[in-house]
């Protein structure tokens, strides 16, 4: 634990205060740990230390919460999603990846209207906060309109606004506009990247020009690469190298990248991913790929040998029908059991790192977000642990990630402000918006017009 709060005294109290919880902590060594009878002193948005509830006891604070029989965690890291498509959810089920994209998202997505992204950005900031998520990545279209959203309902957020060869200079020229405009916004909560759709959606001169602004504007970029082994299979067969050695030639390595999914890397990819000389990272979102009946899941084991982090993601709700990181967390342990054949990989004290740290670097704010510790931003998360279901507790990491649910989170912070208390939502009205968003719904799903925003060919 840190020093006591009392010896750096302050002219005024701190302004959260949380006692009587056990607190995650990583080690010098990054290994998982546990404090217990643990206090958290918040102060300017920030951890100001991490000591015992008993040292605290005594201390002022302007907020207290009494989280007994609680766990604190670093805030969940949503690393890859499409929020707004939460409107979207339950509408294209059963279908294969081809179908699911031509005949129901793309034609519904070209009637998207930016009340229609402001709806689904807010329901998807409700669920994600009630689900203990922190901060989100998305990737998707009328940003102004997320980062809106982000700004007033409290969230952290890295956003990308995307688009398609098809669009023109115009598609880069503005996701180039947005993120330059948005980055640091939102004191400081929102963070930007270009966000080019795919390698099979945008030309390799798009490619190689996005990663030319990237460098030139110290932005990072997030892109949809590798998705699964057929759009692996398709590239080799059509242009004689997989979708990594695509973002290669492009220069986008050189780039911080962060790549949606991957599930497609074959072994070809490892050694040109190991020798990128940007930072490379990889979002996972298993539950989509189980929905899709995608043969393989993404090779997190390979990907860790080459220390490339690996961070937790849900994709959008009308892949994935649910925002839930918490889920994301037990299923990608579970899957890699399998996929390896090895029940000691992956841990549970591993998919709390994954869930934690590697998602924070995932998303390029590795050295603010991600752990709970002096100087770091206080994205707080206190999660109850006396329900039937988590008890009792033998392996505490074991009761995280097997047993808990993203509806144990009780309460929800971020940068040291509380956006959920006890279940309750402090920054969004959910009813107001599931009724603006049912009244909008025939319009949107609308697709008797016959056009689609891009077509899906690998």
């Amino acid at each position: 634990m840190s020093d006591s709060p009392t010896a750096a005294p302050h002219s005024s109290p701190p302004d959260l205060l949380i006692t009587g919880c056990t607190v995650l902590v990583h080690d010098d060594q990054e290994r998982i740990g546990f404090e217990r009878d643990a206090a958290i002193v918040v102060r300017d948005g920030l951890v100001e230390s991490v000591t015992s509830a008993p040292e605290a006891a005594g201390l002022a604070a302007v907020e207290r919460i009494d989280a007994r029989g609680q766990v604190a965690l670093p805030g969940l890291v949503n690393c890859h999603t499409h929020a707004p498509m939460v409107a979207l959810r339950g509408l294209a089920e059963d279908l294969p990846t081809e179908e699911w994209f031509n005949d129901v998202v793309w034609p519904v997505e070209s009637n998207l209207t930016e009340k229609d992204v402001e709806l689904g950005a807010r329901l998807a900031c409700a669920e994600m906060i009630r689900a203990g998520v922190t901060c989100f990545a998305d990737h998707y279209f009328s940003m102004d309109t997320v980062a809106a959203v982000v700004a007033e309902c409290g969230i952290r957020a890295h956003l990308g606004e995307a688009y398609f060869s098809s669009q023109g200079p115009q598609g880069r020229a503005k996701s180039l506009e947005f993120a330059l405009r948005h980055r640091g916004t939102a004191d400081g909560r929102i963070t930007t990247a270009l966000a080019p759709h795919a390698p099979y959606t945008v030309t390799d001169a798009d490619l190689a020009a996005t990663a030319e602004l990237a460098l030139e504007h110290c932005l990072p970029v997030h892109i949809h690469a590798a998705e699964n082994r057929d759009q692996t299979d398709t590239s080799l067969s059509r242009h004689g190298i997989t979708p990594v050695e695509v973002l290669d030639r492009t220069g986008l390595l050189a780039t911080d990248l962060l790549i949606a999914h991957g599930t497609g890397i074959i072994d070809r990819d490892l050694p040109v991913l190991e020798r990128a000389s940007g930072r490379t990272a990889v979002a996972t979102a298993p539950r989509g790929y189980l929905k899709f009946a995608w043969p393989d899941t993404t090779p997190i084991r390979a990907l860790r040998a080459l220390g490339i982090p690996v961070g937790l993601a849900t994709d959008g709700a009308a892949s994935n029908n649910s925002l839930d990181v918490w889920e994301s967390m037990a299923l990608t342990s579970l899957i890699q059991k399998s996929a390896e054949g090895d029940p000691r990989w992956l841990t549970s004290r591993q998919a709390l790192h994954h869930a934690t740290l590697q998602s924070a670097r995932a998303v390029g704010l590795g050295d603010s977000i991600g752990s709970l510790a002096p100087g770091r931003r206080a994205d707080i998360i206190l999660v109850d642990l006396t329900g039937p279901h988590t008890q009792p507790v033998h392996d505490l990491a074991a009761t995280l990630v097997h047993s808990a649910r993203s509806a144990d989170v009780r309460t929800t912070v971020v940068d040291g402000r509380v956006l959920m208390r006890d279940r309750e939502l402090l920054t969004l009205d959910v009813p107001a918006v599931v009724r603006e968003l049912e009244d909008r719904l025939p319009a949107l799903v609308d697709r008797s017009h016959g056009c689609r925003i891009q077509e899906y060919d690998t």
